[in-house]
């Protein structure tokens, strides 16, 4: 299974990411499920939110991994989205 991963950073908050973006990239190195990864950019051109599509068989698992990330200990994200994905193009 699938699962996207829509993290929305909270506002002016480029610093906490910046900050803590060795650590969040070794976690997706480490964890061996993150299939593709990358920052949603805003109109200034600045980081400002992520997608992570993880590639596990379960919620529980999606929950764990999101848990566990540097961004999100920081406090990095206003919000966090979990959606069973299904690629069809790609």
């Amino acid at each position: 299974m699938r699962f996207a991963l829509v993290c929305l950073d909270k506002p002016n908050a480029l610093q906490t990411r910046v900050e803590n973006r060795a650590a969040h990239l070794a976690h997706i190195e480490a964890s061996g499920v993150v299939e593709q990864a990358g920052p949603f950019i805003d109109a200034a051109g600045q980081m400002c939110g992520s997608l992570i599509i993880l590639g596990v068989e379960t919620r529980a698992e999606v929950e764990a991994w999101a848990q566990a990330d540097p961004y999100a200990k920081a406090g990095l994200f206003s919000s966090v989205m979990i959606q069973e994905w299904k690629r069809v193009i790609g």
